[in-house]
């Protein structure tokens, strides 16, 4: 049976939606075409009909999963917009973001494969890694033009690393105390910003 044009980016889609939640899952090259595309339902045959290649593919998830991300960022800012900065960091320095593998921080997931990834997956970690920054800034200040707070840079830094170790360890206290740490350090980055932590 043809395919219509309409299902045909429908199934696009769908492939990269599973893909960005695969790979946060599996990493980039834990996974094969077989398998990410028995997750979206389709046949490996009907992956190259919508992708020049894994790369491709690898492109498109990470720019997705990136959107993901910084949708709740902005979700859990404007639930909270007396204080979207604690708001942010009380979801994503939490035991329960950590716990997220597929659906989580796909700059913890999947910033070191992105570093071994081709240019176009760099790209799609710079533009979603920019949009996080942009946010940063505007809670807690920006720089003069376009280039982004070393502020912004530093809270970003912390919030990533902060989540990537309490997930590489198997005690949980300790991954607590990695997450609390964190909220501790973005609270007295921002202090001058008025944006103290809402943790507890």
């Amino acid at each position: 049976m043809r395919v219509t044009r309409q299902q045909a980016e429908e199934n696009r889609a769908t492939v990269i939606d599973v893909a960005s939640r695969l790979f946060r899952e599996h990493g980039f090259d834990g996974i094969g075409l077989k398998d990410l595309m028995a997750g979206a339902g389709l046949t490996q045959g009907a992956f190259y009909k919508q992708f020049e290649s894994k790369d491709d593919l690898a492109a498109q998830a990470s720019r997705r999963a990136l959107e993901s991300a910084t949708g709740r960022w902005s979700a859990a800012a404007q639930s909270h917009p007396e204080a979207p900065l604690a708001a942010v960091v009380d979801f994503y320095l939490s035991m329960g973001h950590c716990a997220e593998k597929t659906d989580g921080c796909p700059i913890v997931a999947l910033g070191s494969d992105a570093a071994r990834q081709g240019p176009n997956v760099k790209a799609a970690f710079e533009a979603g890694i920019a949009d996080h920054l942009e946010m940063l800034s505007g809670w807690v200040g920006k720089a003069d033009g376009d280039v982004p707070d070393g502020k912004a840079m530093a809270i970003l830094s912390t919030m990533v690393g902060a989540v990537l170790l309490a997930r590489s360890v198997n005690d949980e206290r300790l991954s607590k105390q990695f997450l609390q740490a964190a909220a501790a350090s973005v609270a007295a980055q921002s202090a001058d910003d008025a944006q103290p932590s809402r943790r507890q």
